[in-house]
């Protein structure tokens, strides 16, 4: 194992070294200006300001897809000013294809896929790596989020700014103003790296103004242009914004006669800026009751399902410490905290601290209950740019139990360790390499984990390999780790073809290897799967695959989860299954995705169904239905079983500010039927009102469980 990594290693240093000071831009063919202005400039999409009269105009967008060769055929402009306290922004996308511009809503941070919109990407940091990207729907519903790992996009964060968008016939127009207190940025600096992005529905086109090969997200912070200015922006201030909130909740547990249980209480949010690139947030008392429920699973693994972050606290500006290890070794997941005990207070620094090293640090504080201690959670990361877009980070994790009643828990759990996050300039070679030791009261000898994972990615062909190890010991009660006690392998091939015609964009094969290894190096697990891809111009996808499994149980398992008889520890399965799976076209009103897969499943078949259904009221919404059925047929004395989901949802935007989401989940497997009513009313910016309804019932009778309402009220203060 340990070859393998130096081997990997060494490979990335030579490649990294070679393309540390090339650029896959020139950027000196797309500059853009941004003068200052001390005329007004008002945001309602109209661009007739003595500022807008005189600003450079930047065209001639590159299409990105179906294809990236040549320019786009629905092209923009954009123009670019600012003042003493906004940078803003103005935005043309003209139509060359009539027709109604395809969008699903009026909620924020909409579905980029399904909605005409235009996006910016800006490198605050002149780093290629992190960022900020503002976008607006083609009916004006706002989008934005924090850059981080070379550009990928984190919606769950939210700031203040101004947006307006105005409609023709044949073109859209819009302005943005981005307040210099929303973003952080390097003092001293004269320009950014940036980019501007469209996806134009009825065309079938992505384009960027500085061009984006295809297999590569236009967020990628690689891929830039510049805009420059005259005099450096102005040196940020210390400047806060508190968030009081109200709450008030009414339960009611039916399955007792204790009656309905009242409570109320009241929190803080705070935003202290330290300088233009550092960023203070502190929390007090918070409550989630607004966070939008989980979409279910039918549980068939053998191993903990993982379900994503949703609470804002732990979102914003995450990226530091949701990025550490990998999909299913993870160090932290904030998820551990909070979710079954009163979150009472917590505070997080993060930000850059000079042009190459950000921090991030990060405390909360949760209180007890009769199963669960009251405990103290702390991360903290420090990272380093590296040659030319990759970083080295250094971080620890710690959960301390601040209960002298230690209810059975172990009084501390650390982790620390090591992430190397490898890219070369043009992002065709990428990968990681990580380190991280388990520090518990108990044997260390085995209680770390490793990794390392290569890919080089080309607009035809992408292969990659990861290695990892994941020790017996290892123990990270504040991370997600899938099992223990392994060596896993994943290596990929991917080979696309694009034909000439108009009709199918791209198709092509794809393999994938997953292999777990016991200490032995014993096999434990195989899964391999070959696929075949298509796309099409209108963005419809068809897949069909082919996949083998192999499994030796290192222990007894109810393949279906219902509390059956078990299959025998070290008994060995091996099955094959094909499936299938069409996704329609987003331009269309109506939209859908079919699934499905016939083959065998342990010692006995299993076949699968699912579906997603989503009828689109633009701009006011849709009614979406998931949902999937599972047939699975064992010898006796097993179970034999037939598991269904099924979830309506109603997504209502009355206007950009109003919304309204229904959301109804039969999970038989569960035995549950759960009703989610949420209404948000965004006042003012940043401000919310917040109704929320939640019911849960047996999915045979029908009887209700429990009920819950809850309202909050918050306002923003800067």
């Amino acid at each position: 194992m340990k070859q393998i990594l130096f081997f990997i290693f060494i490979a990335f240093i030579a490649n990294l070294k070679l393309s540390a000071q090339s650029s896959p831009v020139n950027r000196a063919a797309y500059q853009i200006e941004m003068k200052t202005t001390d005329s007004q400039i008002i945001i309602d999409g109209v661009f007739d300001e003595a500022a807008w009269l005189s600003a450079q105009k930047v065209s001639k967008f590159h299409m990105v897809l179906p294809t990236d060769e040549g320019l786009a055929t629905s092209d923009s402009e954009v123009m670019m000013a600012r003042d003493e306290s906004n940078v803003y922004i103005a935005i043309t996308c003209f139509d060359t294809f009539p027709g109604k511009r395809p969008v699903e809503s009026l909620r924020r941070d909409f579905s980029f896929g399904k909605n005409d919109n235009f996006i910016v990407f800006i490198d605050t940091y002149n780093d290629q790596t992190n960022g900020f990207a503002f976008g607006i729907s083609a009916v004006g519903a706002q989008w934005e989020g924090i850059q981080a790992d070379g550009g990928f996009v984190s919606l769950n964060w939210d700031t203040k700014w101004k947006s307006a968008v105005k409609n023709y016939s044949d073109r859209w127009t819009a302005e943005f103003a981005i307040p210099y207190k929303s973003i952080r940025y390097q003092d001293g600096a004269t320009e950014w790296g940036i980019n501007f992005t469209r996806l134009d529905l009825k065309s079938g086109e992505k384009s960027a103004w500085a061009p984006v090969p295809r297999q590569f997200q236009t967020a990628n912070l690689a891929f830039t242009g510049t805009v420059k200015w005259e005099e450096p922006l102005p040196k940020r201030v210390v400047n806060y914004a508190a968030i009081p909130y109200v709450f008030a909740q009414s339960t009611n547990d039916l399955q007792t006669d204790e009656g309905p249980e009242l409570k109320a209480k009241v929190g803080l949010d705070a935003k202290i800026t330290v300088s233009t690139s550092l960023n203070l947030d502190l929390t007090l008392n918070p409550d989630f009751s607004q966070v939008e429920v989980d979409q279910q699973q039918i549980n068939l693994d053998r191993f903990e399902l993982f379900f994503p972050e949703r609470r804002q606290f732990f979102l914003e500006n995450s990226d530091l410490f949701a990025s550490l290890g990998n999909a299913d070794n993870r160090p932290f997941f904030s998820r551990r905290i909070g979710l079954n005990n009163p979150v009472r207070g917590g505070a997080r620094l993060s930000g850059k601290i000079n042009k190459k090293s950000r921090i991030g640090l990060m405390n909360i504080q949760t209180g007890g209950n009769e199963t669960i201690a009251a405990s103290n959670f702390s991360v903290g990361v420090v990272q380093r740019q590296i040659f030319a877009r990759s970083n080295i980070s250094l971080f620890m994790v710690n959960k301390q139990v601040t209960d002298k009643d230690l209810k059975g828990e172990n009084k501390y759990n650390r982790i620390a360790g090591v992430d190397i996050n490898l890219s070369n300039a043009n992002s065709r070679w990428t990968g990681k390499l990580f380190y991280h030791q388990a520090i518990f009261d108990g044997d260390l000898s085995d209680a770390f984990t490793f990794s390392g994972k290569a890919v080089y990615d080309t607009p035809i062909f992408s292969v990659s390999m990861s290695q990892s190890y994941i020790g017996s010991d290892y123990n990270a009660e504040v991370g997600y780790i899938r099992r223990n006690g392994i060596y896993n392998f994943t290596p990929a091939l991917k080979y696309r073809f694009f034909p000439k015609g108009r009709s199918i964009t791209t198709h092509g094969p794809n393999l994938d290897m997953n292999l777990f290894l016991d200490k032995a190096f014993d096999l434990r697990d195989r899964v391999t799967k070959f696929s075949y891809n298509f796309t099409w111009l209108d963005r419809s996808t068809f897949q069909i695959g082919f996949e083998e499994t192999y499994i030796k149980l290192i222990r007894s398992f109810d393949p279906t989860n219902s509390g059956g008889e078990r299959l025998p520890e070290e008994s060995e399965h091996n099955w094959q299954r094909f499936d299938a799976q069409y996704v329609s076209n987003p331009r269309s009103l109506l939209n859908y995705t079919f699934s499905i897969g016939l083959g065998g499943y342990y010692n006995g078949t299993r076949s699968n169904f699912g579906t997603e259904l989503s009828y689109r009221v633009q701009p006011y919404g849709y009614f979406g239905i998931i949902g999937s059925y599972n047939i699975i047929n064992l010898p006796s004395p097993y179970n034999s079983t037939n598991f269904t989901l099924f979830g309506p949802k109603l997504d209502i935007t009355f206007t950009d500010k109003i919304f309204l989401t229904t959301f109804t989940q039969y999970n038989d497997q569960m035995d549950n039927i759960n009703v989610n009513v949420r209404f948000q009313w965004r006042f003012a910016p940043g401000s919310d009102f917040f109704i929320v309804f939640t019911q849960n019932s047996f999915a045979d009778e029908f009887t209700a469980k429990d009920r819950g309402l809850v309202g909050k009220i918050s306002y923003w203060f800067n």
